[in-house]
């Protein structure tokens, strides 16, 4: 009877909860930060990787400008693109010049649900990029990867800031897609 009991009281709890709840535990705030480069710890979230790992010469570097006390929140990547590749190298490739960094995998989730878009502070060299976002597969089917990847063109601005969005409109599943 006491299991019961305990389900019964956490129904009426639950139910008292909804019936009082309040507008803002139930509305998302108008942006959340996901990433910040708060510090030199925060640099250690991120994975960087250039073709140099296959033979390449091109080579990538994060940092957080000399200021250092994180009250921008900015991290600079920069990198050199080479489309040279090494004498000798053990890989068969014809093609290179490629450099990036991405997050590193962490545990749990984070919860866009009630957000539409992801927006990228950024300020470049006049080029434009690609933004990869990989998004939880809820249906895997035999031999398909374990994420859907969602990529986005995104330009960066000559020295100055821009704030790119990335959204689900404006982006591309090439989760196992030939493009």
């Amino acid at each position: 009877m006491s299991r019961f009991r305990s389900l019964l009281q956490a129904s009426v709890n639950a139910t008292k909860k909804a019936l009082t709840w309040n507008v803002e535990e139930w509305v998302p705030p108008a942006e959340k930060h996901i990433f910040k480069f708060n510090s030199k710890e925060d640099l250690k979230k991120w994975h960087l990787y250039s073709d140099s790992e296959y033979g390449g010469l091109s080579s990538a570097s994060l940092e957080i400008p000399d200021k250092g006390d994180g009250s921008d929140c900015t991290g600079i990547f920069s990198g050199n693109l080479s489309v040279d590749l090494s004498e000798g190298s053990k890989w068969n490739i014809s093609r290179s010049g490629f450099c990036g960094m991405r997050s590193k995998k962490f545990d749990g989730f984070i919860d866009l649900d009630g957000y539409d878009a992801i927006a990228l502070r950024l300020r470049g060299d006049g080029r434009c990029y690609i933004s990869t976002i990989y998004t939880e597969n809820w249906v895997n089917s035999p031999g398909q990867s374990e994420d859907n990847s969602w990529q986005a063109f995104v330009f960066a601005p000559k020295d100055s800031w821009y704030t790119a969005k990335a959204s689900p409109t404006t982006s591309i599943d090439v989760t196992n897609k030939e493009l």
